[in-house]
Parts: C-alpha cells; sequence; structure tokens
C-alpha cells in the first residue's frame, strides 16, 4: 500500500470533475459524446465499429482456418457447465419478466461487440445492475463465481470494488460505483448448445462462452486507477496486478542485451519515434481494446522461439497471468493451446524494464494477444503514465472472441442437411 494516487486528486470544483458530477449514468453518456469534451472523440471514433461484420483480430489481415475446432472437452478439462447454468437459472428467477427480455440475446448478436471499457455509457447492452436490487446483484457476481477461477472472480469483483473506491475518493459516486456495470447474457443456457455472458464498465470488461463443455474468456479487459484501496471497508485491497507486472519483467531480465534491443520497439511510453496515432488518445498503447474486434495487428518485438529456453518459459508465465481467470480445467486447455503456437509467438516491449518503471508489453500468438500499459490520468491529474494506472486486455485472435469461431461451428454442423439412411 503506497497512497501515492493521493498526490494527483483534481481540487474537489475542478471542472474536470464538477462538470460532471451528480449526473447519472445515462445523462452522463450523452454528455460524453458531446464534441469537445474530454470523451467525445472517442465516441465519434468508436461508435462506427461495432457494427462491422466481426472477423477477428489478425497479424496481417487474412484469417487462419482450423486454429479452433469444435471438439468436446478433453476429461478433466471440462468447463463448469451445470454451475453456470444453475446460476444463471436462480439470476433469471430473480427478475422481472421485462428485464429477462432485456438480457437476453441471440448467442451470436452484434451487442457482443458494444462493450467498452471507459467509465461513461456508450451502449446500454443488457441490465445495468446499479439500477438493479441487491439480490440481482449478488446473484450477477454468483454466476461469474460459477464461470470463473475462484481467483478470476476475486479480480474481477476487484476491480469493481476499485471503481466505487474511486467513485468516493474524488466524489464521482453517480458515474463510478461498485455496480456501475452492464450484464447481458447470449444464448439459452443449456450444457452443450453455445451460450455466455458479458460483464463490462469502467475498468471491467468480460465475454464467457461455453460450447460442447469448452469455455472461451476472451476479449477481456480489467485496469484499475489506482491499483490500490487504502481507506474504507475494502482497504487493503492492492497489487491488483503485481503478477502480470512481475512476470513482465522477468521475461525482460531473462533477455541477453541484444535480444532485449531487439524486443524494445520504442524506449519511451510516448517517443518521438512512433508514427502517428500510436499513442491513442483512449487506449493509449493498447491495440487490441474496445472495438477493435477485427484490427490487424502486425508482430513487433522478437520472436520467442529464438529465445533461450527460460525466457521463453517467463513468456508463459506471463500467458498463465493473463488465463488465470479460467477454472483449471479450460485454463489447461488454453496454455496447452498457446504452448503449441509458441514458435509463433512474438513479445514486445515499449518503455523501462527495472522495477518501478512504466512500461507497455504485448504478448501475441496466432491463437492469444495479451498486453499490459501503464496509463496516464483520467480521474487523476498526471498527464504521464504511473505505475499506479494500468491497464490490461486479453484477446483471441483469428476469429474466436465471444467463441464465435466455434458458434460458427455450431451452427454450420446443424444447418447441414442430413440423408436418410439406405432401406
Amino acid at each position: 500500500m503506497s497512497g501515492e494516487f493521493r498526490r494527483y486528486l483534481f481540487p474537489h470544483d475542478h471542472p474536470r470533475l464538477a462538470d460532471v458530477r451528480g449526473m447519472d449514468p445515462h445523462s452522463y453518456g450523452e454528455f460524453s459524446k458531446e464534441p469537445g469534451t474530454f470523451t467525445g472523440g472517442l465516441v465519434e471514433g468508436w461508435t462506427p465499429l461495432y457494427r462491422t461484420e466481426f472477423r477477428g483480430v489478425t497479424e496481417d489481415g487474412t484469417l487462419r482456418e482450423g486454429l479452433y475446432p469444435l471438439e468436446p472437452a478433453r476429461p478433466g478439462e471440462e468447463a463448469p457447465v451445470a454451475a453456470m447454468v444453475a446460476a444463471v437459472t436462480d439470476l433469471l428467477a430473480a427478475l422481472s419478466p421485462e428485464d429477462r427480455e432485456r438480457i437476453a440475446f441471440p448467442v451470436d448478436a452484434v451487442e457482443w461487440q458494444t462493450w467498452a471499457n471507459p467509465e461513461f455509457l456508450q451502449f446500454d447492452t443488457g441490465l445495468r445492475l446499479e439500477f438493479q436490487p441487491p439480490e440481482v446483484r449478488e446473484r450477477a457476481l454468483a454466476l461469474v463465481r460459477a464461470s470463473l477461477s475462484p481467483e478470476g472472480a476475486a479480480s474481477v469483483h476487484a476491480m469493481m470494488l476499485v471503481n466505487g473506491f474511486l467513485g468516493d475518493v474524488v466524489d464521482l459516486p453517480t458515474v463510478l460505483g461498485e455496480w456501475s456495470y452492464n450484464l447481458a447474457l447470449y444464448g439459452t443456457p443449456d450444457l452443450r448448445a453455445p451460450w455466455g455472458w458479458q460483464l463490462y464498465g469502467h475498468h471491467c470488461a468480460v465475454h464467457c462462452l461455453v460450447v460442447e463443455g469448452r469455455m472461451v474468456v476472451s476479449p477481456v479487459f480489467l485496469g484499475a486507477e489506482p491499483d490500490e484501496i487504502d481507506a474504507g471497508p475494502h482497504a487493503g485491497l492492492s497489487g491488483l496486478f503485481a503478477d502480470r507486472i512481475d512476470a513482465g519483467l522477468a521475461v525482460m531480465a531473462a533477455l541477453d542485451p541484444d535480444q532485449r534491443r531487439a524486443a524494445v520497439v520504442y524506449e519511451q511510453m510516448v517517443d518521438p519515434a512512433m508514427p502517428p496515432g500510436r499513442v491513442h488518445p483512449g487506449d493509449e498503447r493498447h491495440l487490441a481494446g474496445a472495438f477493435q474486434d477485427n484490427r490487424v495487428i502486425p508482430v513487433e518485438g522478437v520472436r520467442v522461439a529464438e529465445l533461450p529456453e527460460a525466457a521463453r518459459q517467463r513468456v508463459v508465465d506471463v500467458v498463465a497471468t493473463f488465463v488465470r481467470l479460467l477454472p483449471e480445467g479450460p485454463r489447461t486447455a488454453r496454455l496447452r493451446e498457446v504452448e503449441d503456437h509458441l514458435d509463433e509467438t512474438w513479445f514486445s516491449w515499449i518503455g523501462g524494464h527495472r522495477p518501478g518503471d512504466v512500461f507497455y508489453y504485448r504478448v501475441q500468438s496466432p491463437v492469444l494477444i495479451a498486453e499490459l500499459d501503464h496509463h496516464g490520468g483520467v480521474f487523476l491529474d498526471y498527464d504521464t503514465p504511473k505505475t499506479f494506472h494500468i491497464h490490461t486486455v486479453l484477446r483471441t485472435p483469428h476469429g474466436n472472441d465471444y467463441g464465435r469461431a466455434w458458434v460458427r461451428q455450431w451452427q454450420a454442423a446443424r444447418a447441414r442437411p442430413t440423408t436418410a439412411e439406405p432401406r
């Protein structure tokens, strides 16, 4: 616990806070779309992107086929589908008929792609939890706990708790709250057929789909400003991304000087050598964030296959910190999938690489993109990235974000005409 973030508090009457204080999520969402505001340009750029037909993130614009065959889960790798079905059944039982209709979408609906990680409500998909009674909120968290690993569910809730803490610190409880999140369901809950859920809001967006005992949790966005709670009922919560930070630094420490130079794409977080647009006003150095479902992201840095064994293992350790959200069985399957493509995996870095430095890194392969970035201030007053403001992104490239590759295979298999057996 450092409390360093308190050095950067805006004055209570600063326009950044005072101009939106007291707004509800919908009025603040409309305010955020206005040209000239802090967020207006972001909304203008992002709004048209989500309706683009989904293809998936690629490194060169060409989708690779056959990366995600839809096969039943291997023994010991099954997703906890029965527990998920029970949890979602309990959740639906607590909703009014109108809310049951509002929360539900087809399994391949475009609304999967409406998620965003900023605090403003750009798309009001599903149910806004802050407007739901405590019973519904708790059953929503129960669905998260039934789906993810214990540490994964705790991490998701921690992002929500920090968001509420930030709202208390800057006195914006109607904009930043523990329950300032939307929940939507996709498909019909079933033990075999594809279905899933989406939870998104400030600094937390998680997408989970299951089919045939398999699970994909992607895209995932987890972040925090600050990365600790130093007061109130949840005081002591800290180090939310310590494992991902330490794992990234361990990769750099395992490289020799030549390899380190190859991995470092830019030495400064805002570097004169960067091309225009490389630092986005909202995403900063992230490339695979919200509304980037079809982005072409060329590989950079150093090819992991060319690194010594110790460094290759440190890259796998980075991936393990990102997929820790998954329950044990699907996590095992996901790590095997990543390791099968380790020879096609790249590791890149921006910024310093000593303890206490701010930096960005990306692990990129045909089946995974994992990014971590230190950010500048949004609700706290600083322009350059700080160690206590962290964003992370996890993607499944080449078409299996939202489990879409599996859903398409499931649908195609059931759309094929059957041939009658000869008599």
